[in-house]
């Protein structure tokens, strides 16, 4: 079992930067690949981002793609999203989730999740 929480949530003017953090406890964290997603009112979990158990590979949806970076520090088992020159279509509540597989996009191989963070960016 993974225990993941978010953190690092707010509300911003568009342009703000912001970085989401991500815990984790239970099992060996560096066993994981990690994925940051995100659900807005009314519409389906889409993802942002992810990242191979090592950091050395990141995936990025095209939405996000030079303005989120995801990395993570095994030694404090936390995942990070930095997220810079945001947007209003950023809001949602961001969910940072764990799989014991390779990184993907896909949200049903992911085997852990957060509660989640709430990020608002007004215009």
């Amino acid at each position: 079992q993974v225990q993941l929480v978010e953190s690092g949530g707010g509300l911003v003017q568009a342009g703000a930067s912001l970085r989401l953090s991500c815990a984790a406890s239970g099992r060996t964290f560096s066993s994981y690949a990690m994925g940051w997603f995100r659900q807005a009112p009314g519409k389906e979990r889409e993802f942002v981002a992810a990242l191979s158990r090592s950091g050395g590979s990141t995936y990025y949806a095209d939405s996000v793609k030079g303005r989120f970076t995801i990395y993570r520090d095994n030694a404090k088992s936390t995942v990070y999203l930095q997220m810079n020159s945001l947007k209003p279509e950023d809001t949602a509540v961001y969910h940072c989730a764990a799989t014991g597989r390779s990184f993907t996009t896909m949200k049903s191989w992911y085997d852990y999740w957060g509660q989640g963070t709430q990020v608002t960016v007004s215009s």
